[in-house]
């Protein structure tokens, strides 16, 4: 095992800066997953930690060694690629063992580690198949073996399941997890899938345009993001994000208001805002209780169902117009527009209008210029309970228009 340390790295090919001044520690035995949108730089920054690219610029660090100017065979560490490239004419023996061949270890040792490494992949009986009886797991299991009998101090992977079908993702992400518990090694594990991230790391790093935005666990990520980019990136489907403006009262949209107490908020009113809510946590009013953490009601159109089997996204219009068909991520940036998850039994349909609510201990506040978060949650205000007072009444008058009368 060994620390990764990158101190102030930047990577620039001519007037492009690939990576911009990342500075990045991660610990002995964890497993970090580097994450964002194609081209953002995480495979670059990878590269420079193996040794592929030299930085312009900043300073390398596994273990206590500066390995700046090291070339890739002398850091010590292994690298999984998404294109598995195992030699067709060689069984799998060979695939594996062909590193240490290179290496002139001895015939006992490689046997000892090719052993060792294949049933840490569960390669067992399979040792003398082609890679064309394979199939895509198994070819992918013996990558990570080639790797495995390195014995590094770090292993490096770019987005090795990428070529897998879906089932077959899932099941090698659980591998690469029990892979990482019996090993105790340190991996970086270069992805654009939020899910892997998620699943397997302990910590996430998610970069955009070269730049390091957030190292976190991946829950700190989701419910704590330091920015609207990651707020964006992190979860599926996207928050919401409505534009709005500070005032004394709370937060002013175009389409609705939404109060609390803006005294602990470092924004002043007047200040451009722009609030964020994940679509599980917006709720119809008549699922809703009279807790004090839920806005008062937003009346909304329904626009788009899409049943996922263990839920609905339902999106919403909030200016009364039909909407056009959007993606989750279009939905989530159109000012007009809410995406919503509901329960799979829940009895909504097209073109209805319903009544929504917020939790708001749920909404995220971010400063509409720069992006940086500004609150993650926020609190009713001082007659909040006379306002989810209001709530329960319409909810009672929408569950019973008649009064409850006999």
């Amino acid at each position: 095992m060994a620390r990764v340390r990158l101190d102030n790295v930047t990577k620039r090919y001519e007037d492009i800066v690939a990576v911009d001044d990342m500075n990045l520690e991660i610990e002995d035995g964890e497993f970090v997953c580097l994450v964002g949108p194609s081209g953002c730089g995480k495979s670059t920054t990878m590269e420079t930690i193996a040794g592929l690219t030299k930085p312009t610029e900043g300073t390398i660090h596994i273990g206590e060694t500066d390995v700046t100017s090291f070339p890739p065979k002398d850091r010590g560490v292994a690298m999984v690629f998404q294109n598995i490239a195992l030699f067709p004419h060689m069984d799998v023996f060979d695939n594996i063992s062909f590193g240490l061949r290179l290496r002139k270890y001895d015939d006992e040792e490689i046997e000892r580690r090719v052993e060792r490494a294949s049933d840490v992949v569960q390669l067992e009986g399979m040792l003398d198949r082609m890679p064309d009886e394979l199939s895509g797991g198994q070819q992918q299991r013996v990558a990570i073996a080639r790797a495995i009998v390195r014995e590094p101090a770090v292993f490096l992977m770019d987005e090795p399941l990428a070529n897998l079908d879906a089932k077959l993702r899932v099941h090698m992400r659980t591998e690469l997890q029990r892979l990482h518990k019996q090993l105790d090694t340190t991996i970086i594990y270069v992805t654009h899938d939020q899910a892997e991230a998620m699943t397997m790391s302990d910590r996430i790093a998610v970069i955009d345009s070269g730049e390091l935005q957030q190292i976190d666990p991946p829950l700190t990520c989701y419910n704590e993001p330091a920015n609207r980019f990651v707020a964006g990136f992190i979860g599926s489907p996207s928050m919401n994000f409505v534009d709005g403006e500070l005032s004394e009262d709370g937060l002013e949209t175009d389409h609705f208001d939404l109060a609390f107490d803006p005294d602990p908020l470092e924004a002043a009113p007047g200040d451009a805002v722009t609030m964020g809510i994940r679509p599980e946590d917006i709720y119809p009013a008549a699922d809703a209780d009279s807790s004090t953490a839920t806005s008062s009601v937003i009346e909304a159109t329904t626009d788009v169902l899409e049943p996922m089997g263990d839920e609905i996204f339902v999106y919403l219009t909030l200016d009364g117009s039909g909407g056009q068909l959007m993606t989750s991520e279009e939905a989530s940036a159109a000012s007009n527009q809410l995406l919503m998850s509901v329960a799979p039994d829940s009895a909504i349909d097209e073109d209805e209008q319903v009544s929504v609510v917020l939790d708001r201990s749920k909404v995220h506040l971010f400063e509409t210029a720069s992006g940086d978060a500004i609150a993650h949650g926020v609190e009713g205000p001082p007659d909040s309970t006379a306002e989810s007072d209001a709530v329960a009444e319409n909810v009672r008058a929408e569950v019973d228009p008649g009064g409850g009368d006999e």
